[in-house]
């Protein structure tokens, strides 16, 4: 068991040097987030779905991603990425099925994790990523991607 934790710090280290090699000193918030996107979904393996859902109005509207088309609008406390707002939390979930309130934008996905994503003192969106595999995430993966959410908080910019 210590092995693979080794292998995945390892992992989300070089993950995350690729992202601020992609991102550092960039001004443009949305290409940012679309290189993200396209980062993890090349990167993470067994995913049907990785972006960006970002805060307008006092809802959560779709951003950047990768995967099938996607809900557009999801109410703050609705589904998991309501939840992630409403709760500032990382959901880690190991199947949307049991999880109240579950929106299914994607009927394949099957275990889905989420990381809110700040600025300025507020939540400006979150990192929504889906699986097709039951208990796909794990807490080297939340361990990973809040560090990844925070290179992304850093260059977010005005």
């Amino acid at each position: 068991m210590e092995v693979v934790g080794k292998i995945m710090n390892s992992f989300y280290r070089n993950l995350n040097e690729m992202l601020s090699g992609l991102i550092d000193g960039v001004p443009h918030r949305i290409a940012n987030l679309a290189n993200a996107s396209a980062l993890l979904y090349q990167e993470l393996k067994g995913l049907n779905w990785a972006g960006f859902y970002l805060m307008e109005e006092g809802k959560l509207v779709l951003g950047p991603f990768q995967g099938r088309p996607a809900c557009i609008e999801i109410p703050v406390g609705k589904g998991v990425c309501g939840t992630a707002v409403a709760e500032d939390a990382i959901q880690l979930v190991e199947d949307v099925h049991q999880f109240p309130g579950h929106i299914a934008c994607d009927s394949a996905s099957n275990s889905e994790i989420v990381v809110p994503i700040h600025f300025a003192g507020k939540i400006v969106g979150v990192l929504d990523i889906d699986s097709p595999l039951l208990g796909r995430f794990t807490e080297e993966d939340r361990e990973g991607l809040a560090e990844f959410v925070r290179i992304l908080e850093r260059n977010w910019g005005e």
